[in-house]
């Protein structure tokens, strides 16, 4: 009942469990797989060096046109087809138990770890948020590399990688971003704010709170209290639904807010994913010092870019 290199699967899936070779269909399919070339070599060749040797060249060609390559694989066969020459031969039957059965206990294993340790198994990416249902990419996505561009890389690079495609994507797209925030982290979100906000109180009205968004052609604004601290958004049609009442029952309390101090690069995950269109700036006390729109961010971006441009056109 003993397959060792289930040992050497366990430290995959516990220890690097994103890994392509640590996933369920790699874990269960490729000591299957390997484990029935064994046996076959094992019983095809007499010779235990040749049986070995035609096991292991065997079991990788079957788990890579499978698509579960798995590194214990390869062990699985070679035990398998040693075994072949012992008094007690092991048949085919020996792929599923013991090797199919310890690898469906591994991987249930690793799922039971996985939501205890906070780490997903099986590994899957997360995609970018599309929060209008459509096709087209995140607007995050939109500029810089492609995926055709990462596809192109991956077939001129040419060889196999211990990590997944999705992942790489991922990867590069945070390696952008930190490029972005070190390139613009000396800008604080205080300089670019609108600081005359238009803001409404939560005791006021909700048909004098509509009038005056109406009067200042605007969809939405913040609410505060008495004090100036922030308490949530209103919208224009729930002060129209609610009219007959305060602003305070008809608030939306989600409002998503940043400090004077923090860099414009904490916006962009906010405002170019369509989860807001505005960001509140607040003080340490949360109270109301300003608003920074979609508009504001990108005239900033697109100043930042013309001035990268001006220093890079002198530096040539």
């Amino acid at each position: 009942m003993l397959a060792t290199p289930i040992g050497a699967s366990a430290v995959l899936v516990f220890a690097v469990p994103a890994s392509p070779l640590a996933q369920p269909r790699a874990v269960i399919g490729g000591n299957v797989l390997a484990a029935l070339a064994g046996v076959a070599c094992g019983s095809a060749f007499s010779e235990p060096l040749l049986a070995a040797s035609a096991a292991v060249g065997l079991a990788i060609a079957v788990m890579a046109v499978c698509n579960c390559l798995h590194p214990p694989g390869g062990a699985m066969a070679l035990g398998a087809a040693i075994a072949a020459s012992s008094p007690n031969p092991p048949g085919y039957d020996y792929a599923l138990i013991p090797v199919g059965l310890c690898s469906v206990l591994l991987v249930l294993a690793g799922v039971l770890y996985g939501r205890v340790s906070g780490h997903a198994y099986p590994h899957r990416v997360a995609g970018a948020a599309r929060p209008h249902g459509t096709r087209d990419r995140p607007p995050a996505e939109r500029f810089g590399y492609t995926p055709a561009d990462l596809d192109g890389a991956l077939a001129r690079y040419g060889e196999l990688l211990d990590v997944g495609r999705d992942d790489l994507d991922a990867l590069f797209r945070e390696v952008e971003l930190q490029a972005h925030r070190r390139l613009h982290a000396v800008i604080a979100c205080g300089q670019i704010m609108s600081r005359d906000v238009i803001a409404l109180r939560i005791d006021e009205g909700a048909e004098t709170a509509l009038a005056r968004l109406q009067r200042h052609d605007l969809r939405t604004a913040p609410v505060i209290d008495a004090s100036g601290r922030v308490r949530g958004m209103a919208r224009r049609a729930e002060l129209l639904a609610g009219a007959h009442g305060p602003v305070g029952d008809v608030l939306d309390p989600v409002a998503h807010t940043v400090r004077p101090e923090d860099p414009v690069e904490t916006l962009l995950p906010l405002l170019s994913s369509g989860a807001a269109h505005e960001v509140l700036v607040v003080d340490q006390d949360d109270r109301l010092v300003g608003v920074i729109t979609q508009t504001d961010l990108l005239s900033m971006l697109y100043r930042a870019h013309v001035v990268e441009a001006v220093v890079s056109a002198r530096a040539a």
